[in-house]
């Protein structure tokens, strides 16, 4: 276990805080506001708690210098909004200069403040000791609350732990808990759904569920390759070449373990990549040669959805198909609302996931969203996230 803001004392001290507001924009305004939303319980409590709060994050890929476009000023606005409490900017294209510091210097407790995007430094991504000492130079406590970058170690993410105690904040602790618990101690049977395009994208996390789950379903893009390495005709269906292999010899692995790999029985075809393609639904061993798979059918649906209900615990990373298209949306939202009513712990795994589950405002009826695409996958794959690892234990 490792570490929380509840284990140390924070009154008084200088809180350095990594979030994550990499938050959707247009027009430099935020669309979609989940991520800052879901930093207020670890700010709020390091503000009643007298911290001197210091907040720091990325927002998007400003290719390691200053882009005005990728400023967090928008994100320091809706904060304050947010708290109902004045957040001080400060706006600064190195990030950390003397007029930052003097900010710091003269800040009282419950007071934060928000650093310009760190990516505005190009040694950020390297985890350079420069940047990082001009970082640890603002506090004296390191408080990790970013799931969602804990699997880089970058400077705001992991180098500062060098400098300071590193503890982490509630978002992190929540996540740790809930993949933790799902992975290590599962209420059964365990069912793990993957979905997404490439099955070697997937292929540790599957090695890895494989160990610990009942059942694996296997949806999405991926299944094609699946249907290929069982001999089918796919049509002009996604391949991934290199996967085919690797599938061959999952279906093995299932079979060697006594877990049920489950693929669609039926597909969603259509003529051409577009929400007004010409569609049919066939049987998976029926794909026209001049047609490709863009969702499971409802046979599959049936199937999947009776596992997915009965189990004890699900996790669930990649969508069933084109679920951004609305007409080809229809597996994705049924196994989500299959998810949805499952009586067992039910854990999105992030990215495309999570944002099919808010689509479908199913979200609220799910044990746990993680915030954490890449992050949440590596950890599932049983890796060591730096930004994790680098905060103190129990």
């Amino acid at each position: 276990m490792k570490k929380t803001v509840r284990d140390v004392e924070v009154r008084g001290k200088r809180v350095l805080t990594r979030c994550d507001f990499n938050v959707p924009m247009e027009d430099g305004k935020i669309t979609n506001d989940t991520r800052i939303r879901a930093a207020l319980p670890t700010i709020k409590y390091l503000m009643e708690n007298g911290a001197k709060v210091i907040l720091m994050s990325h927002l998007g890929r400003p290719k390691g210098e200053p882009d005005h476009k990728y400023s967090l000023e928008p994100v320091a606005r809706r904060l304050a909004e947010l708290l109902e409490h004045k957040v001080v900017f400060a706006q600064s294209d190195v990030v950390v200069d003397d007029e930052v510091r003097d900010a710091v210097g003269v800040m009282a407790e419950g007071d934060v403040m928000l650093l310009e995007n760190t990516r505005f430094r190009d040694e950020e991504t390297h985890n350079a000791p420069n940047f990082t000492q001009e970082l640890a130079s603002l506090g004296d406590l390191f408080v990790n609350d970013a799931f969602g970058t804990a699997h880089r170690a970058h400077c705001s993410t992991a180098g500062v732990a060098d400098f300071m105690p590193a503890v982490s904040g509630f978002l992190i602790e929540k996540e740790i808990k809930f993949l933790g618990e799902a992975v290590e101690d599962p209420a059964r049977p365990f069912v793990a759904i993957m979905g997404g395009a490439k099955v070697s994208d997937k292929i540790l996390l599957v090695e890895q569920m494989m160990k610990k789950v009942d059942t694996v379903i296997i949806g999405g893009g991926m299944a094609y390759t699946f249907y290929k390495a069982m001999g089918l005709e796919i049509g002009k269906s996604i391949l991934d070449e290199d996967g085919i292999e690797l599938a061959a010899n999952l279906m093995k692995q299932a079979e060697e373990k006594g877990v049920q790999l489950l693929l669609p029985l039926d597909t969603v075809c259509a003529d051409e990549f577009s929400n007004d393609a010409k569609t049919c639904v066939v049987d998976r061993d029926a794909i026209p040669a001049d047609m490709m798979g863009m969702d499971i059918g409802p046979k599959s649906v049936e199937a999947f959805g009776k596992v997915i209900r009965e189990a004890g615990t699900v996790v669930w990373n990649g969508p069933m198909g084109v679920f951004e298209m609305d007409n080809f949306a229809a597996g994705t939202k049924q196994v989500a609302q299959a998810v949805a009513d499952c009586q067992g712990v039910t854990v999105i795994g992030g990215g495309d996931s999570a944002a099919a589950v808010e689509k479908f405002g199913l979200a609220d009826q799910m044990t746990h969203i993680s915030t954490g695409g890449g992050a949440s996958l590596e950890f599932l794959e049983g890796k060591k996230l730096p930004g994790v690892e680098v905060l103190e234990d129990k």
